[in-house]
């Protein structure tokens, strides 16, 4: 990560993180972290300490809760039988606190369900909640990235920010995306449609340290898997 990037809030979840080092990497001084319920184990092996404690707090121990309130952090607790996930209610609760770029790490791998439930997460912010307003996500940069892949949503010209070989996939989201147009990419796509019931779009690799993606209409799940990140430390 960039030293000089600015702050932005980092929430860990209860899913995989395959490599703790890479991962670390994600998290810079001046961040605002987020243990979502079990995400917090992933702050302990990290030595990292939350801003907030949000969730159903189920997979935490009673000990741990009270170490980081006797340490002065925010703990949200909700009931275990909710309508959201606790990934859910950490992102809504960053993105009410005025957060516009937040990662999320341990959002992959685990359980299937809660793996692709993260996945269509990356379309809140273009949804409306009753006094929430953050129509089309402007200016929210919201991806999940856990040190070796980071996936996001393409609604808009994006840039991937990589090494030559790393892979690429974009898979189309809700229907047909048409006009995606790549520059940088092994397989360069000239305005063309790709189709959810096929796989055209899967692993594509990049040339260099830069790839660019754009898009005249719906969306793209991108892929972006690091080659020189390993699965373990």
């Amino acid at each position: 990560m960039d030293a000089g990037r600015p702050a932005m809030a980092v929430i860990f979840a209860n899913g995989e993180i395959v490599n703790y080092t890479a991962a670390s990497g994600l998290v810079q001084p001046g961040d605002f972290l987020v243990a979502a319920d079990g995400g917090l184990r992933h702050l302990q092996v990290l030595n990292l300490r939350p801003n907030l404690l949000i969730g159903d707090l189920d997979s935490v121990t009673a000990e741990d809760v009270a170490v980081l309130q006797t340490a002065g952090v925010e703990i949200k607790r909700f009931p275990v039988e909710k309508n959201w996930t606790d990934l859910e209610l950490a992102l809504l609760a960053v993105i009410e606190a005025g957060w516009r770029t937040i990662r999320v790490a341990g959002g992959l791998g685990g359980r299937l369900d809660q793996t692709l439930g993260n996945l269509f997460l990356l379309m809140l912010p273009g949804r409306v909640r009753p006094g929430l307003e953050y129509p089309g996500g402007l200016g929210l940069d919201l991806r999940l990235d856990d040190g070796r892949e980071e996936v996001w949503l393409v609604r808009s010209p994006t840039i991937v920010n990589g090494c030559a070989g790393d892979v690429v996939s974009l898979l189309p989201l809700n229907g047909p995306a048409s006009g995606i147009f790549t520059q940088g990419l092994q397989y360069p796509l000239d305005h063309e449609i790709l189709y959810p019931e096929h796989t055209r779009g899967i692993s594509n690799v990049m040339l260099g340290h830069q790839a660019e993606i754009s898009i005249e209409k719906g969306q793209l799940l991108c892929i972006h898997t690091r080659k020189n990140i390993p699965r373990a430390e």
